[in-house]
Order: structure tokens, then sequence, then C-alpha cells
């Protein structure tokens, strides 16, 4: 995994790049065709025998990056790798130009990353320093209680992100009695997932349901970071608990860890920044090219988090900012 991490951040700035030629433009279908296109492409030039577990839907949804698609050169030397891919996370968000939208990808050895259905999971996403303390099954007051303990801070300095959604009325009544501050967003809670594990990002907590793919993603960070999410499967529409049961998730009670949404331990997490936000700076142009900022994690020693600041010129050329 160690040799694909150059190309993974490739793969992820590209994506990044396309989608930012569409912040503000009103068109999220647009922002994420040109950002799924663009990853794609990358992808045939590497050498790998990928094979996308978490994508863009299923074959007669998506054209490209289709869950069950291979991807990659499959030269001769290429590893054996499940995908997992989200084009544009936030596609409302850049669309809007509003905050906090990226490219992700996450990949690992084959069964290294759970084949997540497409519904909603109830989350709960902290650092590695609040690992151990919480439960999804805990009230809401007692998993604050115990991330200020392990904080060293006291529950109205917390930061909680919840999506703005009509399901979680009573969850950000219960945030607010308990006296812990609340950043609500319209979109994306899977770079909110990430900033919550990294210090720094003022972001403490995650909590809500959201959807399951991202949540193995957000898993894939917390493999890489030290964090925790714990997450129990929610259906939402008419037949969603059928599709789930056949699908081999008929226990909805089940509480998936960590290592259960994304069990190697070897693992590669890249990111790019499309719109500025918490996590990441996102893509700013410039006469003649661009500047990214770009995160790059490894679960498997040399175990690293990696920030990547970028310049890319139009005449080809892409380089580190030096002293930046």
């Amino acid at each position: 995994m160690h040799d694909l991490e150059a190309s993974f951040l490739r793969i992820a700035q590209d994506a990044a790049i396309a989608a930012a030629r569409t912040v503000g433009y009103g068109d999220k279908h647009r922002s994420d065709q040109v950002a799924v296109e663009a990853m794609r492409a990358v992808m045939d030039t590497v050498e790998m025998k990928g094979r996308i577990v978490i994508g863009e839907g299923e074959r007669d949804e998506a054209p490209m990056l289709f869950i069950g698609e291979e991807v990659g050169n499959r030269g001769r030397r290429g590893a054996d790798v499940d995908i997992a891919v989200d084009p544009l996370e936030g596609t409302n968000l850049c669309a809007t130009g509003a905050p906090n939208s990226i490219a992700v990808i996450a990949a690992a050895p084959r069964g290294g990353l759970l084949h997540a259905p497409d519904v909603y999971l109830e989350k709960l996403v902290v650092g590695p320093q609040c690992r151990g303390a919480v439960h999804i099954e805990a009230s809401v007051d007692e998993n604050l209680k115990a991330i200020a303990r392990c904080l060293a801070r006291s529950v109205p300095d917390l930061l909680v992100v919840v999506l703005d959604r009509p399901r979680h009325e009573q969850l950000i009544a219960d945030i607010r009695r308990a006296g812990a501050r609340i950043r609500l967003i319209s979109d994306g809670d899977l770079a909110p997932g990430v900033a919550a594990a990294l210090q720094g990002t003022g972001v403490h907590a995650v909590m809500g349901a959201g959807g399951a793919p991202e949540g193995v993603l957000t898993a894939a960070a917390m493999r890489c970071i030290g964090g925790e999410i714990q997450g129990r499967l929610m259906p939402a529409k008419p037949g969603d608990a059928e599709r789930l049961r056949k699908a081999g998730f008929g226990d909805l009670k089940k509480v998936y860890r960590t290592e259960d949404l994304a069990p190697s331990d070897d693992i590669v997490f890249c990111a790019a920044g499309v719109t500025d936000g918490s996590l990441l700076r996102g893509v700013h142009f410039f006469g003649g090219g661009c500047r990214t900022q770009s995160v790059v994690m490894r679960s498997k020693s040399p175990r690293h988090i990696r920030f990547v600041d970028q310049i890319h010129l139009d005449d080809g050329y892409a380089g580190p900012i030096q002293n930046a």
C-alpha cells in the first residue's frame, strides 16, 4: 500500500481541482460528474488491480466508479486493492461555494473495507484521546461528559457537529441541554468526522445519522489517526430493512466499530480540499495554475499523517510549497 500513496494523492487532487472549477455554479450533478471523471481517469494509470467497494452506486445507477467496478491498469505487479471513494463529498457545498467540500479516496488490501449498504448510519465520532470512553448506546449527556473528561475541559467548551436534519431534533435538544456547543451543517459529515480526530480543528465530536458509505471512509481515516467511530444501521425508506437483511445486515441493533467498518490494519486515506473548510483549504486558482491542500494518512508502520500544500502549474509541473 505504501507504493500507492503518491498515486492516491494525485487521484484526490485531480478530482478536487476538477470539482473546484464548478464551485458556485449551482449544479451539483455537474460538479460530481467532473470529479468522478477526473478521479477515474487517473485510476486508469495506476498499476493496481483495484475494485470499488464504496462508490457512486450500483452499475445501473453510475457509468463509472460504481460498486464492483475494476479499476487500475491491471499490470502483473499490481496489488489487489479494495477502494472506497467519494469523488465529491458535499456536492451541494461545492455547488453553492459553502465550506468543507472535499474529494476522498481510501484503499486497503482485499477485504479490508466493509461494503456498506447505502442507508443511514447513526454515528458517533471522536478523537484518539476519547477512544474507548464513549458508547453510542449511552446518553448524549454521558458521552459529552466522557469526552470532556478525556480532553481535560468542560462540556461547554466542546463543539459537536450535527447534520441539520429534522431527524436530529431530539439529538440537538439533548446536546444543548447538556451544555455543549453545536455546529449545524447542511451536508457532508465526512470532513467534520476526520476533523474531530485531529487536534487544532476546533471540532470535538460528530453525532447523528449520515450515510453508511461515508461512515466506512471515516473509519478508514480513524484507523490511521487512532480515533473512533461507532455506528448503527438505520433503515429510513420502505424496503431498506428487507434490503439490509438480504445483504447480510439483518441485526439492526449491532454496533459497528471502527474495526468492523475498516478491518484492515494497512489502510491509505487521502483527501483534498475543494472548498475551504475546518479540515483543509480548498483549491485556489491563479494565473497559470492552482494551489491545493491535501492530507495523506497510512495506518501501518511507518504510520503517518501528512498534510501536503502543493502548487500545480498548467505547464505540467507540480511541486510542494517550501516553508508553507
